[in-house]
């Protein structure tokens, strides 16, 4: 059962909305600044750190945010999984509220890509001249190795950003169901909740900036109090 369709329910956060589009923006910045010509890395190792301090601040949102951004609203396991899948492929997925449970697994495994990605981003070089922030933590050899998974590990985000579109569009081609504007307004009509469902009345936007507040914090004294990265180092 759906609730009414004239209707809409406030679903996602303000923060949430704007780490979404955030993380976008970024990954596609850090993409840019390494393909472009010239000397981009400064703001390659800038869109790093936007992408380290969202996640990071999306993570901590999933257990302390409104309703439906905690990951207790909408990471279920392995047989609600399988249970939704059975019930798409009859026709018959009931509507809900916030993430749906294919739709979990993938913010989950953006989430954790993306966090791996800017953490071995800072301790990454270019085999040139330049060099992430924690390169001094580290052998030049083992700079390069990690600096060869960040090269890998792209290609896999690709592959994950690309599945997150294309269901994106899928459910709004195929199944009607539009995913992408609540995701800009944060209302969902009432045409695809389920009965009796719960909105939020408010963002706790002010937590959230504090939140991302502290971790901006917390990543500029771990980068300032680093040794120096050189490549001539080694």
């Amino acid at each position: 059962m759906a609730s009414e369709p004239g209707t809409t329910q406030r679903v996602w956060d303000l923060p949430v909305r704007l780490m979404h589009w955030g993380l976008a923006l970024s990954v596609l910045g850090a993409w840019l600044t390494r393909e472009l010509e010239g000397d981009w890395f400064a703001w390659h190792v800038r869109f790093g750190y936007a992408v380290l301090l969202i996640v990071t601040t999306r993570i901590v949102w999933g257990f302390v945010g409104t309703r439906h951004a905690l990951f207790t609203d909408f990471v279920r396991g392995p047989r609600a999984i399988l249970a939704y899948l059975r019930a798409g492929r009859g026709g018959s997925v009931a509507p809900v509220t916030g993430h749906n449970p294919l739709g979990a697994l993938m913010i989950l495994a953006l989430l954790g890509l993306l966090l791996t990605q800017s953490v071995l981003g800072l301790f990454a070089n270019d085999q040139v001249l330049e060099a992430g922030p924690l390169y001094g933590y580290v052998e030049g050899a083992t700079s390069d190795r990690l600096t060869t998974l960040h090269k890998q590990l792209f290609d896999l985000i690709v592959v994950a950003i690309a599945i997150h579109v294309g269901a994106a569009l899928y459910y709004l081609w195929v199944r009607r169901e539009n995913l992408i504007l609540p995701m800009i307004t944060g209302r969902k009509p009432g045409s695809s909740l389920p009965a009796g469902a719960e909105g939020i009345s408010r963002s706790r936007t002010l937590l959230a900036i504090a939140i991302l507040a502290v971790t901006g914090a917390l990543l500029w004294w771990v980068v300032a109090t680093a040794p120096e990265a050189s490549l001539f180092a080694f």
